[in-house]
């Protein structure tokens, strides 16, 4: 009996949430380890489907570096880095172009298979993310979000079916470029007008002291954000999420949040609860 009262508890705790974010849309970037581990998949994506019956509208964008990090060794090739980007051929782009769609067919079926629906946006029409070859030299097939076709994504987000969309785009003469997915989350969000983006990572959040994450800090402005870069508590690999996040709060975007995908439902845990488990980015 007492199980079952304390489970009251918690959907009681949710509904002020339920009803606040009923038809909103959020901009889910997800991978990492929640991408690659089978039950932290499936937790993942139930709670996404489980977001998507309480009237939330996903919009949920996928990585896939190990995935392809793989295939590419598979053809004796090297994974190049510059400033944390990757370096593409365009022999390259042709084989991230092709385990990024499978991957994405994957995940919709995946959505489908937990009750849920899916649409893989841009596997075939990839004009959905328009793009421009990256202002940084060197970097072949890479690019950057010249403009998103929100429409397309907008009808795709109706109730209870969620967009699955990788970070490829089309540029000029139907080139495609790679795109880092943290970007296109924060530019979709923004040209969506998210009241959430939420990017799910392999670490807790942001921590005060590094590697302790009994220093974590739940929630930062975007002037304390900057601060802590400066400090350069914030660094290395978290830098562009958090640039991410504060992009999409720039352009509008309600809230932002870094959570560790590997906690058995974060997602829920983050949104739903009065305390949540990452890292909140808000305007001020």
């Amino acid at each position: 009996m007492q199980e079952a009262i304390r489970k009251a508890g918690v959907l009681l705790e949710a509904l002020p949430y339920i009803k606040s974010y009923s038809n909103k849309i959020f901009v889910i970037k997800y991978g990492g380890s929640a991408l690659i581990d089978p039950d932290i998949k499936r937790g993942v994506l139930e709670d996404i489907v489980f977001m998507s019956y309480v009237g939330i509208r996903p919009v949920l964008i996928h990585g896939g570096g190990p995935f392809i990090n793989e295939e590419l060794k598979k053809l004796g090739k090297d994974a190049e880095f510059k400033n944390g980007l990757r370096i593409t051929t365009k022999e390259n782009m042709d084989v991230i172009d092709k385990v990024l769609s499978d991957l994405n067919h994957k995940i919709a079926a995946k959505i489908e298979e937990l009750g849920g629906k899916a649409a893989s946006l841009n596997t075939f029409k990839k004009d959905v993310i328009k793009t421009k070859p990256h202002k940084e030299k060197g970097l072949g097939f890479v690019g950057e979000v010249k403009e998103i076709d929100k429409d397309v994504i907008k009808k795709a987000a109706r109730p209870r079916s969620v967009p699955v969309i990788s970070p490829v785009g089309a540029g000029a003469q139907n080139k495609f470029y790679n795109v880092n997915a943290d970007d296109v989350s924060s530019e979709i969000a923004v040209s969506l007008k998210a009241a959430k983006l939420v990017l799910l990572t392999d670490v807790k959040g942001i921590m005060e002291k590094k590697d302790d994450e009994s220093s974590l800090i739940p929630t930062l402005t975007m002037k304390e954000t900057k601060c802590l870069i400066d400090k350069e508590i914030i660094h290395g690999g978290m830098i562009p999420k958090v640039k991410a996040c504060m992009k999409a709060l720039g352009g509008g975007v309600s809230k932002t949040h870094i959570i560790d995908g590997r906690i058995p439902h974060s997602l829920l845990l983050e949104i739903f609860t009065d305390k949540g488990i990452g890292t909140e980015i808000v305007t001020q």
